[in-house]
């Protein structure tokens, strides 16, 4: 049965190729606001080789590029999407329900979110805790979970400035939001909130993660810089994205230290700055050898002169992989290795990131990462 799927899962995807949309010569690239600055430049460099076309790239957001992605096969379906985050399980669901079966994965790089303000304004630093409560929809207060009541970052701390709680905040649908709910929000609840919640028989990682709608964070869109224009014009406020743009637009905003450190090529690699995380992008290597180029964008993508320590992308902002870890992903990208095959085949080394992201380990075994 699972072998008669398979034949007429391929038999359709040889028709959608073959309809009107068959003609399609450029590589469709959707996903992450974050990664789209690094695909941008791989794509300028590879068109520019004269062989492929340049690849289109729309910047739809993490969870909104695995919707289009997962989707289905064919020409009218992206080729690539761009993640700040790993492909969740229910995605991985709906990508199989489409016949989307093989994907591969690509780790990029590391990055680092960074909790930004106006260059003008004082500096400033943050823990974990105090950012939650500040943002939380609910907060631990005498024993009790209550509303926000916080309207000034002093009401907090009474070492944090007397000014008032304005945060730009990314989309549900962002991975850097959902890197942020992982690594802030779930880090710095506190172990008396999160208790309140279990004992009330209600999720503590779910709700520790719900902002506050009363004005004090606001969903400022996809678009990063737009949030770095929004902060220049506003020195009290504060918003978060990654790495690389804090890095292009140091004449204009810089990060908060959280814990006592700042945003660093160093810190971000090694995992001591305390919002680091990896950046991905999946490919459908069903689309291989029909939409032209896709094989030579991967290869492109994760040459070292694009993603070692010296490449093109570094100078940029983005943050290399170890070497370890740089072999698997570009043995990955040469091997066409999926994100499905057993991890006996493809070993996952991974597992070394101190977070949730191992996707060669989530598909096998539940993920040591929450």
């Amino acid at each position: 049965m699972n072998r008669l799927i398979k034949i007429l899962l391929s038999f359709l995807l040889v028709l959608s190729f073959t309809s009107t949309s068959y003609s399609r010569d450029q590589i469709k690239i959707v996903g992450s606001s974050t990664v789209y600055p690094y695909a941008t430049v791989v794509a300028e460099k590879f068109g520019k080789s004269g062989k492929f076309k340049t690849p289109v790239i729309e910047s739809t957001g993490t969870g909104g590029g695995m919707k289009l992605f997962c989707a289905g096969v064919g020409a009218n379906h992206p080729d690539v999407t761009n993640a700040s985050r790993a492909i969740k399980p229910k995605e991985k669901a709906l990508c199989e329900k489409n016949g989307v079966s093989d994907i591969i994965e690509i780790v990029v790089g590391n990055d680092g979110i960074s909790f930004a303000h106006a260059v003008s304004a004082a500096d400033a630093n943050f823990t974990k805790e105090q950012l939650w409560r500040a943002l939380a929809l609910k907060v631990d207060i005498d024993g009790k979970l209550v509303e926000n009541p916080y309207k000034s970052w002093s009401d907090i701390d009474s070492s944090l400035p007397n000014k008032k709680i304005e945060i730009l905040i990314a989309p549900p649908t962002s991975g850097t939001r959902d890197a942020w709910n992982s690594l802030v929000m779930g880090k710095g609840c506190t172990k008396t909130a999160k208790s309140l919640y279990e004992a009330a028989g209600k999720k503590a990682k779910k709700e520790c993660a719900k902002m506050r709608e009363d004005g004090y964070a606001v969903e400022a869109g996809e678009n990063d810089t737009l949030i770095v224009q929004k902060l220049t014009s506003n020195p009290d406020a504060y918003g978060f994205f990654g790495y690389s743009y804090l890095v292009a637009n140091k004449d204009k905003v810089k990060a908060a230290s959280i814990e006592g450190v700042q945003p660093s090529l160093e810190g971000i690699q090694n995992y001591s700055y305390p919002i680091a995380r990896p950046l991905f992008f999946y490919v459908k290597k069903a689309h291989i050898g029909v939409i032209p180029g896709i094989e030579e964008y991967l290869k492109e993508f994760t040459s070292k002169k694009s993603m070692g320590n010296r490449g093109y992308l570094a100078k940029i902002g983005l943050v290399p992989l170890a070497s370890d870890k740089y072999k698997v992903t570009r043995t990955a990208a040469l091997d066409l290795n999926t994100i499905y095959q057993d991890t006996r085949e493809f070993p996952c080394v991974w597992d070394q990131f101190p977070m949730l992201y191992c996707n060669c380990l989530l598909y096998t075994s539940p993920s040591p990462r929450d």
